[in-house]
């Protein structure tokens, strides 16, 4: 009994250590970010680099103008939702309650396997098939556009859509769906106007984290958005090239000389991503806290 209580307490101890060690990394790695980033603001202010319409890091008269690299990232991301979440959450659907238990089965190693392909495969495959299909079906000069990005990051966001929303619509207690059905509602009805109601938190949090899967997303992006750093518009934006804020830092960080202004702007570029991920990550935390409730 004593070697037994040893052990336990050994385990616990070693998970405790393994958490706090965790939580001191998270830490040092914001303070490192946040560090390097505010010193940007030694040559620049605050809202010259909020508000800055442009980002000219190499020229004579250089501008750190955010606008361009988030309106970029927003863009992208928008349409990635517009594309990712209808498909996302029908196929959740189909997998909870419409397929055969043997076909959901067989779909949902092909779904877990789509979230392990490196972003790089995804980058190629957009590269050399969505590229040219849409430059030849718009008509467009180049088909390295924010609407590429938004379709590639879209099917990137699938997985995590498709599975935190499964996992939420399967959680339904049975009771809901069963008097639906004994009330005389049809599978149908049953489906959109008790079980996805129902299930609604737990959707939305899956949401929230595919936008973070999204936005976070660099290399697949670097390679099909044309890397344009300037402020698209939300009715022809989709059909322009664009950069985005991770593809600006992945591209520019390679050469730009250490504790230079530009090296200290793209710092900045870093920290402004990381309070965007964080408040999305706070979102979807809410939600699913709100979700576990309902389902108790």
């Amino acid at each position: 009994m004593l070697s037994r209580n040893y052990k336990e307490k050994t385990i616990e101890w070693i998970l405790f250590s393994v958490s706090v060690l965790t939580v001191v990394i998270i830490f040092l790695i914001c303070l490192f970010l946040f560090r390097d980033g505010l010193l940007l603001f030694k040559d620049t202010s605050l809202m010259d680099f909020l508000t800055g319409k442009f980002w000219y890091p190499t020229s004579i008269n250089m501008q750190f103008g955010l606008l361009p690299l988030f309106f970029g990232s927003l863009i992208v991301t928008v349409g990635a939702i517009l594309f990712a979440v209808p498909l996302g959450i029908a196929t959740a659907i189909y997998i909870s309650e419409i397929a055969n238990p043997k076909v959901a089965d067989f779909l949902k190693p092909f779904i877990e396997i789509l979230a392990g392909i490196p972003s790089v495969v995804f980058g190629f495959f957009g590269l050399v098939v969505l590229v040219p299909l849409i430059q030849k079906s718009f008509n467009l000069p180049t088909g390295q556009t924010a609407l590429t990005g938004s379709i590639m990051l879209g099917i990137m966001a699938l997985p995590t859509i498709i599975t935190i929303s499964e996992d939420a619509i399967s959680s339904v207690p049975s009771t809901l769906e069963q008097g639906s059905l004994a009330l005389g509602a049809t599978k149908w009805q049953t489906i959109y106007k008790v079980i996805v109601p129902a299930a609604l938190s737990g959707i939305s949090a899956a949401v929230m984290l595919g936008i973070g899967r999204a936005i976070g997303e660099t290399m697949t992006l670097m390679m099909v958005t044309g890397n344009t750093a300037v402020i698209p518009s939300f009715s022809g934006g989709f059909f322009a090239s664009v950069r985005t804020m991770t593809a600006t830092v992945a591209l520019e960080m390679g050469e730009v000389p250490q504790g230079s202004t530009h090296f200290h702007a793209l710092f900045a570029v870093g920290s402004v991503l990381f309070i965007i991920t964080f408040l999305i990550n706070l979102i979807a935390d809410s939600i699913k806290k709100r979700y576990r409730f309902k389902v108790d």
